[in-house]
């Protein structure tokens, strides 16, 4: 299955695995993108801050682009920023910190870089490496920082969580947002929605045909109900909408709502695999294998969808730093992270499974993730990203660990408030935000 899209080596061998043996070619120099890309990065204007401007550098590092932004008087601290999926473009871009972010660090003192990454496509391995790499050229344009922190969305979610087992002791603490930070299990959920949905209309097509858009999903949504409304119209319909609910993250407010906004959305991410490479095709990773669905009621699926292996069973189980690459969740930094409640093309489930990983090595102690209450993918407030900012800090400067919520027990998921703690109220009328009733 192809997606549209749009997650350790030895420390000893770290420096010498920067990048990946084509991107080292002595045939390409340093400063040029590889073979087939071509670099955007028009000049960044300085902000102003306090009356001065800021410091810019840009430029081209170990063939992908970069923007750094110092403030006229530094702390002395940097954040990197990981930026999301960039589909197949072979054009390399750079964005600097989203959400009111760049002017919020600028103002409190930090420093920030942030790469294009060499590649693009669903290339973990490639932002892990030009975030680290860019570092390093920070250390040498700027002067070393005393204290690395890291932050992402979606695919640059994945790519900090992994950044920081990869490369332990190089970051101080992490944000990850709206993050594919379950790793495999985000290609699992796109399968999960194919396979099942064939299964209940009883339209059998896997592997994905070429005409899977146009002649198969019309016959699927028609056996299933499924109208882009938020009800389907009948029972088959109904309990592929609860599957989904359960995979995205269990039933919670907005569950419903979610899975009407998402679903024409997700049958759109399924192509045949068109013979690329794993960054371009890394639903190759994905597996139903072992999956056990809730309800099994009134079809047992269970017994009758289809189970499918990896197509790429080494990618599935190494783990080396790949581009769809793992996360063991074996953290020695604070993390916080941030995830919207209905989001299901980086489901709120990621959330689940990251904590579950986490736990299971003892550091449940070192995660905090906080629920947003809106249906978009990365849909923050400024309010909202700066506060997960700020807490961040300060728990890693002062041990203070900061509120969050549970993302966990189903008790606490199906309360009506959930998710309010921590959602903007002065954001309500915006987005999808409407789709939740109002906090109380």
């Amino acid at each position: 299955m192809r997606t549209r899209l749009p997650v350790v080596l030895a420390a000893a061998l770290c420096a010498i695995l920067s990048v990946p043996a084509a991107a080292a070619s002595p045939d390409v120099p340093d400063d040029q993108p590889l073979p087939g890309y071509t670099i955007d990065n028009p000049p960044l204007t300085p902000a102003v801050v306090r009356g001065e401007p800021s410091r810019v550098h840009q430029g081209v590092h170990r063939h992908a682009a970069f923007q750094i932004e110092v403030p006229p008087r530094w702390n002395g601290d940097l954040v990197m920023w990981a930026h999301g999926y960039r589909g197949d473009s072979r054009v390399l871009t750079v964005d600097p910190p989203g959400y009111g972010l760049r002017r919020r660090l600028l103002e409190q003192g930090y420093a920030w870089a942030a790469s294009s990454y060499y590649a693009n496509g669903y290339d973990v391995r490639a932002g892990v490496l030009s975030t680290h790499a860019l570092t390093e050229r920070f250390a040498d344009t700027v002067g070393r920082p005393r204290r690395t922190y890291i932050a992402g969305v979606s695919m640059g979610g994945h790519v900090t969580v992994r950044s920081i087992e990869q490369y332990p002791g190089r970051y101080a603490a992490a944000l990850p947002m709206c993050g594919a930070i379950g790793d495999h299990e985000l290609f699992d959920f796109f399968l999960d929605y194919q396979l099942l949905a064939q299964d209940l209309a009883d339209v059998p097509a896997y592997p994905i045909p070429a005409d899977y858009a146009t002649s198969v999903v019309p016959r699927i949504k028609e056996r299933l109900g499924l109208t882009g409304g938020p009800e389907p119209t009948g029972e088959p319909g109904r309990q592929f909408r609860s599957l989904v609910v359960n995979l995205s993250g269990g039933e919670r407010p907005g569950a419903a709502a979610a899975f009407a906004y998402w679903q024409d959305f997700l049958f759109g991410l399924a192509e045949a695999d068109g013979g690329g490479s794993l960054a371009e095709e890394p639903g190759r990773v994905a597996t139903n294998r072992g999956t056990v669905y809730r309800p099994a009621t009134p079809v047992d699926v269970n017994a009758s969808v289809r189970r499918v292996p990896p197509a790429d069973p080494r990618a599935r189980h190494t783990r080396r730093l790949t581009e769809v690459a793992s996360v063991s969740g074996r953290i020695e930094v604070p993390v916080l992270t941030l995830h919207d409640l209905g989001d299901n093309f980086v489901p709120f489930s990621m959330e689940q499974h990251y904590r579950a990983d986490v736990a299971r090595h003892g550091r449940s102690h070192l995660l905090v993730q906080r629920v947003i209450r809106a249906v978009g993918h990365c849909e923050f407030s400024p309010a909202e990203a700066g506060a997960a900012w700020d807490d961040l800090v300060r728990w890693q400067r002062t041990g203070k660990r900061p509120a969050g919520d549970d993302v966990t027990r189903p008790s606490v998921l199906a309360d009506p408030a959930y998710g309010c703690r921590f959602t903007d109220p002065s954001a309500y009328a915006t987005g999808t935000r409407p789709l939740f009733a109002r906090c109380p």
